[in-house]
């Protein structure tokens, strides 16, 4: 890759964009890291494993019923039920959770490198993180593992501090980082579009 092409790239990479997206994270032990890194390192995907294929197809259906939506409500609004109705069907059958029932809606600051969010607990610089995102409104999933630059406080609020965690990508697949920069540059657009369409109407 030229000088020129990888200036390019990180350039990309460094878009940050904040917005709420569906969110969860667990912290790795060293042990934990070592095997997903060596793994990545001899091409294997993060993507092998169990939850995570469970992951990919429930929020593969959330994606494609937000295309049908754009053509038909209805039948998308028809599916999305009988969607619910199986995954319920399914939980009472073997007791197993939902895939996504950890994930939370979040403000993140979004980049191809890295994420920072708010959090209640304060973190050790250098720990390790596996994070799943739902990037909204679109449903689409990326996995990335990482690990943590800086806590800072944010603020304190009803005598409870919240920190600022940011968190710097270090095994991320090249397609996720295309999906969270191709993401970041929809969101400015929408916002570009948005800010001209409330000037025009002033």
């Amino acid at each position: 890759m030229s000088n020129s092409t990888k200036k390019r790239e990180e350039r990309r990479s460094s878009v940050r964009v904040t917005g709420r997206n569906l969110f969860d994270f667990k912290i790795l032990s060293a042990e934990q890291y070592e095997v997903l890194a060596e793994d990545f390192e001899a091409g294997i995907s993060l993507y092998n494993q169990q939850q995570l294929m469970d992951m990919q197809m429930f929020v593969g259906a959330q994606n494609a019923l937000t295309k049908i939506a754009e053509k038909d409500a209805d039948l998308a609004e028809f599916l999305q039920h009988l969607d619910m109705k199986m995954n319920v069907l399914l939980q009472k059958a073997d007791g197993s959770k939902s895939p996504i029932e950890n994930l939370k809606l979040r403000d993140l600051n979004l980049s191809g490198a890295g994420i920072a969010f708010i959090c209640d607990k304060k973190i050790a610089v250098e720990t390790k993180l596996e994070m799943r995102i739902v990037l909204l409104p679109t449903y689409v999933f990326v996995y990335v593992v990482g690990r943590v630059t800086e806590c800072e406080d944010d603020r304190q609020e009803n005598g409870k501090t919240y920190y600022k965690w940011r968190v710097a990508f270090t095994l991320i697949m090249d397609e996720d980082r295309e999906k969270l920069i191709q993401h970041n540059f929809r969101q400015q657009s929408l916002a570009l579009r948005n800010r001209r369409q409330q000037r025009d109407g002033d």
